[in-house]
Formats: structure tokens, C-alpha cells, sequence
């Protein structure tokens, strides 16, 4: 449990501080070991993943057009051949023939796979945040667990469809200021999907933050803490698009290599999010917001 150290406001100058004494207590809760394991259950959470955001968001916006974007993203973020293993399998899930057995197959690896990510991801934020947990998972909250990390899978779809809508209004904003000002556009794409980007993955920071650990933590610290992160996460997506296109790490491992591209990237993408995670513990800290358990001890 932590409690308020001084009611000192934030000011920039502090910045400086702030990230040192996060890099270190960053560096001294093991991250690379945390991420790890989060990266091995996301693993095994894909297939359940792809089922429920292609049917929850091509239900609305179109499975064609959901599978096209989700090509497009992780093509960008771990290169054309991982992309292309990756929309077969999509292809797969989505087969006339054998929908309805896919989609509940999907519905039962997520309950499996995504409760594991979530609840490995939540001891992760619990140990990063000081606050107890328990070690043995009762059947009741086992039961909220699983719900809790279904909620969060409807919570990305959610997002994800918020993100198309938005990205196409900018599509046709882009074509209006184009036929105004043609030099300008590439700057200004650049810019107004870095800002989408970082108002998306904020909100999807915000929730976990705040809902995921067993913590009591402001809003206002959630909300610093998630752009710090949504911000530290869209400049880390684009080195890590970069290098895997550039270095392509995964064509040493033959078949497997799309496996390993993804736990590189979801090992690299949880050290990013528990940077952020240990910068937000640390604000409270030094502002004395407070984060605290909200786990009573028997």
C-alpha cells in the first residue's frame, strides 16, 4: 500500500527527474521476465483475438474491409510476410463452411488465452504498483477475471471501430485539404494520424490503468500516466515497424518465424507499457495522489 508522500504540483522541469527514477525502478522490477510471459499468452490468445474483433467489428463496418485494416497494421508493425501468414489465418476464421464452429472455437481459446494475458498483465501492474494480490484465484473471481478480460477484448473492438470511423473522416478531410493546399497533406496526414493514434491508445491505456490492477488510483493520474504511454507506444510502434522491416528478426526460424515476430513484439510493446505503468507510480508518488490496494487483508 502506498500512501501520499507531498502535494507538490507537477511542473516540467520535473520531467527530467521523473523519467530517471522511473528507468530505474522500471529497470529494478525485472520487465523483460513480465513481458515474457504476457507475450507467451498473447500467443496463445491470437486465433480467439482475430475471431471476435473481425466478426464484433465486421458486423458493422465489414469483414473484408476489418481484415484489410488489420493486414494493413500488422504489416506495419511486423512486415509484409508476417501480415500475410497472419490474414490467412484470418482467411481461416472466417470460411463460409465452418463459421459458426470458428467463431465459438475462438470464443472458448479467448476465455483461455485472454484471461491469461489479462491476469498475467494484472499481477505484472500489481507488482510494478506495490500493491497486494492474492496468491490462489477463488472460482468467484476467477469467473470476474474472465469476464473482466472479455470486457477489455470488447473494449479494443470498441476502439477499433471508433479508430476506422475517425480514420476515414480524416481519409476525406485529407482529400478536401489537398485540393487546397496539394504540399502541404503529407504533413498534416502524418500529423492527424499521430494524433488518432495517441487519442485511441490513451483511452485503451486509461482503462487498463485504471480497471486492471487491483489498485485504487485517480483519474487524473490515470490520464497523465496513459498519454505518457500512448505517446512512448505510437513512437515505439514505428522503430519497432522499422526494425522488424528492415532486419526482419523472424527469417532465421523458418515456419515459425511469424510466432516469434509476435512475441517479439508483444515482449517489446509490454516494456513500453510497464514503462509507462512504473512512470504513473511514480508521479503519484512524488505528487502524493496515491495508488493503493483494494484487496482487504483476511
Amino acid at each position: 500500500m502506498m500512501t501520499k508522500t507531498n502535494s507538490n504540483k507537477f511542473k516540467i522541469k520535473d520531467l527530467p527527474s521523473l523519467m530517471v527514477e522511473t528507468y530505474k525502478a522500471w529497470d529494478a522490477s525485472n520487465p523483460f521476465r513480465l513481458s515474457a510471459v504476457v507475450a507467451y499468452y498473447a500467443v496463445l490468445s491470437m486465433p480467439g483475438l482475430l475471431v471476435i474483433i473481425i466478426n464484433l467489428v465486421g458486423s458493422v463496418w465489414g469483414a473484408d474491409i476489418v481484415q484489410g485494416r488489420l493486414t494493413d497494421e500488422i504489416s506495419r508493425a511486423l512486415g509484409s510476410d508476417a501480415a500475410e501468414s497472419i490474414q490467412t489465418m484470418m482467411l481461416e476464421t472466417q470460411s463460409a463452411d465452418k463459421s459458426t464452429i470458428s467463431t465459438i472455437l475462438g470464443i472458448a481459446t479467448l476465455i483461455f488465452g485472454a484471461t491469461g494475458v489479462f491476469y498475467h498483465l494484472q499481477l505484472s501492474l500489481n507488482q510494478i504498483w506495490k500493491v497486494n494480490s492474492e496468491n490462489t484465484m477463488s472460482f468467484g473471481r476467477m469467473l470476474i477475471s474472465r469476464a473482466r478480460s472479455f470486457a477489455f477484448i470488447l473494449a479494443i473492438g470498441f476502439l477499433l471501430l471508433i479508430s476506422f470511423l475517425v480514420t476515414t473522416a480524416i481519409s476525406v478531410l485529407n482529400e478536401y485539404i489537398q485540393s487546397l493546399m496539394p504540399e502541404l497533406i503529407v504533413y498534416i496526414a502524418f500529423v492527424l494520424d499521430f494524433l488518432v493514434s495517441v487519442g485511441v491508445i490513451t483511452v485503451l491505456f486509461a482503462m487498463i490503468f485504471k480497471f486492471l490492477p487491483d489498485a485504487k488510483i485517480r483519474w487524473k493520474t490515470v490520464w497523465i500516466g496513459a498519454m505518457i504511454t500512448s505517446v512512448l507506444f505510437v513512437l515505439g510502434k514505428f522503430l519497432l515497424g522499422l526494425y522488424f522491416g528492415k532486419a526482419d528478426p523472424g527469417s532465421t526460424y523458418g515456419a515459425a518465424g511469424t510466432i516469434v515476430l509476435i512475441l517479439l513484439w508483444v515482449s517489446y510493446s509490454c516494456l513500453i507499457l510497464f514503462f509507462g505503468a512504473q512512470f504513473t507510480w511514480v508521479y503519484a508518488k512524488r505528487y502524493g495522489l496515491g495508488i493503493q490496494s483494494n484487496i482487504k487483508n483476511k
